[in-house]
């Protein structure tokens, strides 16, 4: 991954989008850290609603992060941008002051905003509401993308949704 031009301060990030109003899922690495994950992540995955205004409110909101489209080097670019223009590519991999940010509208193994807005909850992250999508989601597209990097923390991820979904039983029958 290319030098993401800062450290990483995910709370940073979001704070921004949040403020822009962006409505987002959180997915990927940093949504499996918010449910107990202990792998470490570098970058934060959202998916963003895919309506134009709410495109329009995240364009405003990359330029507010001085958002920069990275490659496989360590460079990174400039790049124009408006609502339609985000809209028009799947996924943007981008570098900011407060680490690398991944924006996909679909996600491997599901269909998107919608289908994970089904699930996702509102968490607490760094005094900022957040919709987190729900583990279940979050193991469903690591295992759809089949990476090494997501076939490492599958396991991990499996077995704590398994203590979780015995916790809910116990919770359900407990009197």
């Amino acid at each position: 991954m290319a030098d993401n031009e800062g450290s990483f301060q995910p709370v940073e990030l979001l704070r921004v989008l949040v403020a822009g109003g962006v409505q987002f899922i959180l997915i990927g690495g940093l949504a499996a850290t918010v449910h107990g994950s202990p792998f470490a992540t570098v970058d934060v995955d959202v998916v963003p609603r895919r309506d134009r205004a709410n495109l329009d409110r995240l364009s405003r909101a990359l330029r507010d992060l001085g958002a920069r489209v990275y490659d496989s080097t360590t460079e990174t670019l400039a790049f124009e941008h408006d609502g339609a223009s985000l809209g028009d590519v799947q996924t943007w991999n981008l570098a900011t002051p407060f680490g690398g940010l991944d924006i996909t509208f679909v996600p491997s193994g599901t269909q998107g905003y919608k289908d994970l807005a089904a699930r996702a909850e509102v968490i607490d992250i760094g005094d900022l509401d957040v919709q987190v999508a729900a583990l279940e989601d979050i193991i469903r597209s690591k295992a759809a993308a089949g990476r090494e990097k997501d076939n490492v923390v599958l396991p991990t991820l499996r077995r704590m949704l398994e203590l979780e979904l015995e916790e809910r039983r116990r919770g359900k029958t407990s009197p």
